[in-house]
């Protein structure tokens, strides 16, 4: 986990030196003055490697020392349970489903998006009650 946060955090400092790097070269090059898309994306970029990088820090701080910040760790030191997960279930994909119709229903018209609206607010109700029902029931 220190290592991923690590890299991550490098990361993050990368894509701030290239935004800034990019706004001036755009800000100077471009005919109208300023490249409003690539700008806030490559900072956003910054923005979200530094929020994997904090997580990572966070979460690392929680489990023991793992298997991928030994140096001399072998892969079968990763063997055995690696986290919770949800059980099995249908409900990413109806959030999925939703989100595209949503999204989707932007240029085609709102009747889409509501529809969307109703499949995603379907599929992210039954994701989150997933762990309380049926054999996965708390």
């Amino acid at each position: 986990m220190n290592t991923f946060a690590r890299i991550t955090a490098i990361c993050g400092f990368f894509f701030i030196i290239v935004g800034v790097a990019y706004t001036f070269l755009t800000g100077t090059y471009e005919p109208s003055g300023f490249e409003w898309v690539g700008v806030p994306a490559i900072f956003g970029l910054s923005g979200l490697m530094f929020m994997m990088s904090v997580y990572s820090m966070m979460t690392s701080r929680r489990f023991n020392k793992q298997a991928q910040d030994d140096h001399a760790g072998e892969v079968h030191d990763e063997a055995g349970v690696q986290g919770t997960f949800a059980p099995y279930s249908w409900a990413p994909l109806w959030a999925s489903l939703g989100a595209s119709l949503v999204f989707i229903g932007l240029p085609i018209g709102w009747w889409l998006m509501v529809l969307g609206f109703i499949v995603a607010a379907y599929g992210v109700i039954t994701w989150v009650m997933a762990h309380s029902t049926g054999f996965h029931a708390h």
